[in-house]
């Protein structure tokens, strides 16, 4: 290394000295703090998410691949971009060297959206997404994937499952040996659930929340709901959510959280939970629930997107009150859930909840539509749009198939309703004159199960004011007056069937015309046409209830208004029972078609009820006898507990023919049942003997113990000794009836 020259360095120090000695006052004396005005770094990567389970492909068909995935990405909403940086597109998807041949893709992908809620909707979108036959995606946000980057590896250790507790028996109140069925009230602050006797009077207790008030648990704060099967039954505590309870004990089975809740909703198999808070500002105001998880599968807003915006005005008027927000239907096999939008029916998939065939149904101008009870049908009803007239429409899911289309003018108004079999459609149509002053209606019957779907129309000339298929029959009823607002109505029963008599065609004998001719006569013939059976006229009544069994109807007459006249009808016997329940507003059957129950009852939290002193239910046979009554000061809800129905229509009638051969059966168990009951009744009076004759010889050998001290308290006097006593017998006649009687 070469030495350092002391004098070349000094020169260099005198040289900077005299620089900085021409430069002193030319900068300032304030200290340099430079601001420069940088973009704000965002630390977080809530936007940004990895796609992975893409196809691994060779340079070739990577430009390809890049387009069809970002096309799908960009579904979601809008990527991210920088100014300065028209390269980056917010998509990037690695390559990796894995073959000689070059690079491939890594079968994932990195996606930056614009916003963070684009990015959250992805996860929910995307996950699980077929990409082809071969190939199913899945979504991960970037925080979570480099958390799961940073995990070390250790040894597998097979995790231990949890010990299996058995949930309870949901079905245990059916094995019943009496066959009775059960109702939940709501009164006051009270929930109750009770087992009916059809065959006597009082209901009997069978749970009440005990365990819970004294564990201090609130039971249930709003409304009860059994599911369709009487499997389980819920609480509705809006401060929480929903309680289900099931099991002989009702046990707590699972707790869903929905805060607000107002009501919720069963799917028909009892697999699904829907609640509702009528929360028109909360966009998870309706939830879907798996009954068996109690994951919350799918959220949905009040109101469906373009359908409806309650808050909108205009600048000249204020506008009326929104429509209730259209509600959720399930399908019968509970495979689809489907609501109606804007010109639209929007049908999901469970259990993904995802659209069916990622499209929703056209139907321009839909006002109302209905899944068939039985069959995955939909049936729906439109105005006149668009210089197309009116129309009421049959549609098969998931082939989207049209069965059926029914033109209809001047439409004011379509009610739709299903027979319980499904096997039949009734349209009420209100038509208007051309003038739109007169309105009069006619019923389009949909013979749903027959061969194209056959339509016939029905002319009413009067206004149609309930309309009721008989369940599980091909019979159904309507009410109906010239004015809607008469007190004195008809009630008019059809039937889908007519039956004929026809001539027997004659048949020859033997040749030569000597032979003689079989005989002619009449045979009867069923033929699809409908058919009048009877009008029943100047009734007051405004509902029509059929039993769940048929046969019986009751024409009730409900309401403020009213005056709760029910009238049961029997239409194959012709028989009616009158009888009345003043202010009754619901008439509810159970299932068997046995008891019926009618109620006076007021919505909670809706104030003081006018009626309060009229609150309560009566049970009644479906011959009209009256089983029992029960009055409460707040009474809010009763409803009975579904079941479903085992028997077909040919084994109940079966039994029905047959009923002579199980008469001894049933007046055995009647009898049985009676001398239990009296048995239980004599038991409680020999335990109540006994104890009393315990008493008194109890008391009898105290008196005796006392005996010489009670004698030497009398100076020796025995009050017991009878010698000590004086016996008189005295005779006293008095006349009670005295009679005179001439004889002549």
């Amino acid at each position: 290394m070469a030495p350092i020259n002391s004098s070349s360095a000094s020169a260099d120090d005198h040289l900077l000295a005299d620089e900085a000695a021409s430069l002193d006052g030319y900068f300032s004396d304030a200290p340099l703090e430079p601001q420069p005005k940088y973009p704000p770094i965002d630390n977080t990567y809530d936007r940004c998410v990895v796609i992975t389970g893409l196809p691994k492909v060779p340079e070739s068909k990577v430009d390809k691949l890049a387009k069809v995935v970002l096309k799908l990405v960009s579904r979601i909403g809008a990527l991210a971009s920088y100014e300065g940086c028209e390269d980056y597109t917010g998509f990037y998807m690695p390559t990796t060297t894995t073959t000689s041949e070059g690079n491939t893709t890594a079968g994932c992908a990195f996606v930056e959206y614009a916003s963070a809620g684009d990015a959250k909707r992805a996860m929910e979108v995307l996950q699980d997404y077929n990409f082809d036959k071969n190939h199913s995606i899945r979504v991960t946000m970037y925080d979570r994937a480099m958390h799961l980057s940073t995990v070390e590896e250790t040894e597998f250790r097979q995790p231990e499952p949890e010990p299996f507790k058995e949930r309870p028996n949901t079905m245990t109140w059916l094995e019943d040996p009496s066959q009775r069925d059960q109702f939940a009230i709501r009164h006051g602050k009270e929930t109750a659930v009770y087992w009916n006797y059809a065959d006597r009077g009082d209901p009997v207790l069978d749970y009440d929340g005990a365990r819970e008030k004294k564990a201090g648990v609130t039971w249930c704060d709003n409304y009860v709901q059994w599911s369709p099967k009487g499997s389980y039954f819920a609480t509705i505590v809006p401060a929480k959510g929903v309680v289900l309870w099931g099991g002989k004990n009702y046990e707590k089975l699972e707790r869903f959280s929905a805060p607000g809740v107002e009501f919720v909703l069963f799917s028909p198999q009892e697999n699904y939970l829907l609640t509702n808070n009528m929360n028109k500002r909360d966009p998870a105001a309706i939830k879907i629930f798996s009954v068996q998880s109690g994951t919350c599968l799918r959220t949905f807003p009040l109101y469906p997107k373009d359908f409806l915006d309650p808050d909108s005005k205009t600048d000249q008027e204020i506008l009326p009150p929104p429509p209730p927000p259209p509600p959720f239907q399930w399908s019968h096999d509970d495979k689809y859930l489907a609501r109606m939008g804007k010109d639209l029916i929007s049908v999901f998939e469970t259990p993904s909840m995802k659209l069916l065939d990622k499209r929703s149904l056209a139907t321009d101008g839909i006002h109302e539509f209905q899944f068939s009870p039985k069959s995955n049908i939909i049936a729906y009803w439109a105005p006149e749009h668009k210089n197309q007239p009116a129309h009421v429409d049959l549609v098969e899911l998931p082939s989207r198939k049209q069965l059926r289309q029914k033109n209809l003018f001047n439409v004011t108004k379509c009610n739709m309703v299903w027979q319980e079999d499904g096997h039949y459609l009734g349209v009420k149509v209100t038509r208007h004159t051309k003038s739109k002053k007169t309105l009069y209606n006619n019923l389009e019957l949909f013979r749903v199960n027959e061969p194209g779907v056959p339509v016939e129309m029905l002319d009413v000339k009067d206004a149609v004011m309930s309309f009721a298929w008989e369940p599980q029959g091909s019979r159904f009823a309507i009410i109906h007056a010239e004015n809607p607002t008469s007190t004195k109505v008809n009630v008019t029963f059809y039937d889908m069937f007519k039956t004929i008599e026809l001539e027997k065609k004659k048949t020859g004998g033997g040749g030569g015309g000597g032979g003689k001719k079989g005989g002619g006569g009449k045979e009867k013939q069923i033929v699809a046409e409908v058919n009048l059976v009877e009008t029943l006229e100047g009734k007051q009544c405004n509902c029509l209830y059929w039993s769940p069994a048929g046969r019986t109807v009751i024409l009730a007459a409900l309401g403020d208004s009213a005056s709760g006249t029910l009238e049961f009808y029997d239409v194959d016997s012709k028989t009616l029972v009158i009888k009345e329940h003043y202010r009754a507003n619901q008439v509810l059957w159970d299932p068997s078609g046995r008891t019926v129950a009618t109620t006076v009852s007021q919505p909670i939290g809706g104030g003081h009820f006018k009626f309060a002193m009229d609150n309560g239910y009566i049970l009644w046979t479906f011959q009209g006898k009256q089983l029992s009554q029960a009055s409460f000061e707040a009474f809010y809800q009763f409803q009975w507990r579904p079941r479903e129905k085992l028997a077909t229509k040919e084994e109940i009638a079966e039994i029905a023919k047959n009923i002579k051969k199980y008469e001894k059966q049933f007046n055995a168990f009647d009898e049985a049942k009676k001398r239990k009951l009296r048995l239980q009744e004599t038991k409680g009076k020999r335990k109540n003997r006994a104890a009393f004759r315990a008493t008194m010889a109890r008391l009898k050998e105290w008196r005796a113990r006392q005996k010489q001290d009670r004698m030497a308290l009398l100076c020796g006097y025995d009050s017991e000794d009878e010698n000590n006593f004086t016996t008189r017998e005295v005779t006293i006649e008095t006349v009670l009836n005295t009679k005179e009687d001439l004889v002549y």
